[in-house]
């Protein structure tokens, strides 16, 4: 199945968006990691067009009534990238996403997919592959709308999102 753009996936969904990310770090190649990371980044969006066109994207989707749900499972302490994700989060909530955190020691008895991924209008599953470092994989985005995935992908980011914690509510340890 051919792999839309996050643009035109956003652009279709209808009702709702979920996103469940499950690693301590993610592309350790952007710049704007980078400049947190030296201090130098005080503005979540920190004229990053990238993450700039992602939120006017997700701001459209919520107009039209889309949900958008993001849940993250990671270690503690947090590693340099899960308090950047913190930080940024802001601008994610304020475009309409709804963002909530769950430390893995609290998601043992959660069975997981394999993978980082996206549900749209609870029918269509895009699968994230990284490499070990953190960087999307050159084939990263697979596409797919299997019962068995959709299930799998549903459960999990229902069970962690009904144990996370509200972002307002998490204190970075």
């Amino acid at each position: 199945m051919a792999v839309p753009t996050f643009e035109e996936l956003l652009a279709s969904a209808q009702r709702s968006a979920i996103h469940l990310e499950m690693r301590d770090g993610y592309m350790p190649s952007d710049p704007a990691f980078a400049a947190w990371k030296e201090g130098k980044l005080t503005d979540p969006v920190g004229g990053d067009a990238d993450f700039q066109q992602w939120l006017d994207w997700v701001s459209a989707a919520a107009s039209r009534g889309v949900e958008f749900r993001r849940a993250r499972v990671f270690s503690v302490p947090e590693s340099d990238y899960i308090r950047f994700e913190h930080f940024s989060s802001a601008a994610n909530i304020k475009a309409g996403e709804d963002v909530r955190w769950l430390p893995r020691r609290q998601a043992t008895d959660i069975a997981f997919p394999g993978n980082d991924f996206w549900v749209f209008d609870n029918e269509l599953v895009l699968v994230l592959h990284f490499t070990g470092d953190g960087e999307l994989a050159p084939d990263g985005l697979e596409l797919t709308r299997d019962e068995h995935v959709l299930r799998l992908c549903t459960a999990a980011f229902e069970a962690v999102w009904e144990r996370a914690i509200p972002h307002a509510d998490y204190q970075l340890s």
